[in-house]
């Protein structure tokens, strides 16, 4: 941090801040950042005292259910990145924490035993870390200077704080409205070089999924001056109507445009900013809708782009007026390229997948319901789209819904639509329901068992009776769809609890399609080499190849967060990858990836919901452990790379019996 120099007016009052910031133990070189300095200003002017255990807000948890009503929106977009950033800082004594706009905490997770010390000092949900009431920290402070901060130990205003290092960026509506910040919060004592990064990365991407789901009934334009930056966290985004007006741009297409505070009203239509029409480049998109397009500004710059139009927004240019876009029929240009993954393009030799793959197969088309099993972050999302693109509906919309991210209130509105005034807050004009989305396409249901008892009455009579019933009246709508289902829940012990009906159990479970856990594929080499080849993350094109010791600790890890999280990890090691560099090594790697021990981690993963089926055994199962010499076992040891886990599956023993083996043996 750089030194502040003290204002003329103020030098007697700054330097008494210096004086007794320096007094504390434990604090950063080069006293106290111009943010960290005007809050303690501004703590001082509040009469807060630096012994004080801070000011309760006498937050009841009614409070905090009305706080989390409020920002419903908020949360729903958050809480999958949340989570996504706590997999880059698992086991690092830390937690994700997202604040309203007020500086209330509504949402945080986290290492337990972080959780716990966090506690000690009401960094927990339900309570207000305003300035006001907890002196300088990171998410006060955001919420107040409206820019990322960083407040390191002793930096905190009040002495209890001290034992927290904190990391907060502020969160902004697609209008500007500060809507809260999310802050990275871990012990001061350890603190990670990159958390202000990761909260910064996070902000981003709640951004962009707000400004997506916002503008979901318009075509979103991702651009970057750079072909290699779109895809990534720097592109930006225009939502544009069916009349080709500009409706919405993100504070990144605002940067790289030039525009000050998201003002897009100079934009106009889309012809006043680019010289190629609006129906041109539609068309364009249509034809290839992973092309990257080249895009000459009015100014003579040029931009690269691809175009992402949603089945609702496809249906309103064909409804439209003469005037409007019209695309040609059967063409949606949302589908990009990952989205046009098959059962064929996911088999990458695992012989658990290949079963389930092969089971997939042969019922598509069938008119039969699969509902898929595996833990989170198996790819449950993706193994359906796959189905869903290998079938007969290919061409049709593929819309799916998340059961568990959309909050109670608002689950019924989101799958069958509403009329025009059904309720408040309601658009003037109605909403397509996302079944009526799908129609001559595929429903994917995620985490059908987190559904509301009172929604999968309604889900039962539409899949009875294959029409949709919109909120607040109106005239049923017949669909054609296809069922996919997913959950990493059990639902025949949820039937038994009587949280999920049991007519609806047997229409959503037709062929049960059971994913296996990373930690128990044997294809984790593919994987990683097709994870790193589909990133958006790769510095740019040149060839990223992994360090042989790199690749020997992720084969070690047990990857509680599957692909998601190995996922995560790769997307993390590429951003860290310096220009000059293209090898992936191991202290690219997250810490947790870098000590895990093969046994450790082994024995501490959560057993598989779903254990792989008999037939994708490999061939020496059978065999007693007795009859396996030690020479064999050497062999499928090279074989795997010393993969202990893979080469007990293949040898057909358990885990520890290989292990005893081993220390008896060699």
């Amino acid at each position: 941090m750089g030194q502040i120099h003290a204002r003329a007016t103020q030098g007697g009052e700054l330097e008494s801040l210096r004086r007794r910031y320096l007094e504390r133990g434990d604090v950063p070189e080069g006293g106290l950042s111009a943010p960290v300095l005007r809050s303690w200003e501004r703590c001082q002017r509040l009469g807060l005292e630096v012994g004080e255990r801070g000011r309760p807000a006498n937050t009841t948890r009614a409070d905090l259910m009305l706080a989390r009503e409020r920002n419903a929106a908020l949360l729903n977009h958050a809480g999958g990145v949340m989570e996504h950033l706590y997999e880059q800082i698992r086991a690092s004594g830390s937690m994700v924490l997202l604040a309203d706009a007020s500086g209330l905490i509504l949402h945080g997770v986290g290492d337990p035993s972080f959780v716990d010390r966090a506690s000690r000092v009401a960094l927990q949900p339900g309570a207000s870390w305003s300035e006001c009431q907890r002196g300088t920290n990171a998410i006060g402070a955001t919420l107040i200077e409206r820019a990322p901060v960083e407040i390191f130990g002793a930096e905190h205003y009040l002495e209890c704080n001290g034992v927290l290092t904190c990391s907060a960026a502020p969160i902004f509506d697609t209008k500007g409205v500060l809507l809260g910040a999310l802050d990275i919060s871990s012990d001061h004592r350890k603190p990670q070089p990159h958390t202000l990064g990761l909260a910064r990365m996070g902000v981003r991407l709640v951004e962009r999924r707000m400004f997506e789901s916002e503008h979901a009934r318009h075509a979103l334009f991702s651009f970057h001056d750079r072909p290699e930056g779109v895809g990534g966290l720097q592109e930006g985004l225009l939502a544009v109507d069916a009349d080709g007006e500009i409706v919405a741009a993100d504070c990144q297409a605002c940067m790289l445009l030039g525009i000050e505070g998201r003002r897009i009203g100079r934009l106009g239509a889309f012809g006043n900013l680019f010289r190629s029409g609006f129906g041109t480049v539609i068309s364009r998109a249509a034809r290839d809708p992973a092309a990257l397009m080249e895009l000459e500004l009015r100014d003579g710059a040029r931009v690269y782009a691809r175009v992402r139009v949603s089945p609702a927004w496809n249906a309103n240019a064909h409804a439209g007026p003469s005037g409007r876009v019209r695309l040609a029929q059967g063409q949606d240009p949302s589908r990009s390229a990952c989205q046009r993954v098959t059962l064929d393009s996911l088999a990458t030799g695992d012989p658990a997948l290949k079963f389930t793959l092969d089971r997939c197969a042969k019922v598509i088309g069938r008119k039969i319901p699969v509902l898929i099993q595996g833990e989170s972050g198996s790819g449950k999302e993706l193994l359906a789209r796959a189905c869903h693109n290998s079938g007969p509906r290919a061409e049709g919309p593929f819309v799916a819904v998340n059961c568990a991210a959309i909050p109670e209130h608002l689950i019924e509105s989101e799958l069958f639509g509403y009329v025009g005034g059904a309720f408040t807050g309601a658009r003037k004009e109605g909403a397509i329901g996302r079944i009526q989305q799908a129609d001559g396409g595929t429903l994917f249901l995620d985490e059908i068992g987190d559904m509301p008892l009172a929604m999968q009455a309604r889900l039962l009579r539409v899949l009875q009776e294959r029409c949709v019933q919109p909120v607040g009246g109106g005239e049923p709508v017949a669909v054609d769809i296809a069922l996919l289902c997913a959950t990493h829940r059990n639902l025949g012990d949820l039937v038994k609890a009587g949280l999920f009906r049991e007519d609806l159990y047997y229409r959503v479970n037709g062929l049960t399609a059971s994913l296996p856990p990373l930690r128990e594929r044997t294809d984790l080499r593919q994987l990683v080499r097709r994870l790193i080849d589909d990133s958006r993350n790769r510095p740019d094109a040149r060839d990223i190849a992994v360090d042989a010791a790199a690749l020997r600790l992720l084969e070690s890890y047990a990857w509680p967060g599957n692909i998601r999280q190995l996922q995560n990890v790769l997307e993390v090691a590429l951003a860290l990858l310096d220009a000059h560099e293209d090898r992936i090594l191991p202290e690219h790697l997250p810490e947790e990836v870098q000590c895990a021990s093969p046994l450790t981690r082994a024995a501490a993963a959560p057993a598989s919901a779903v254990p792989p089926p008999a037939a994708s055994r490999a061939p020496l199962r059978g065999r007693r452990p007795k009859d396996i010499d030690d020479a064999t076992i050497r062999e499928v040891l090279e074989r795997f790379d010393g993969n202990l886990s893979a080469a007990a599956r293949h040898l057909g023993v358990a885990r520890n019996t290989l292990y005893r083996r081993m220390g008896c043996d060699f």
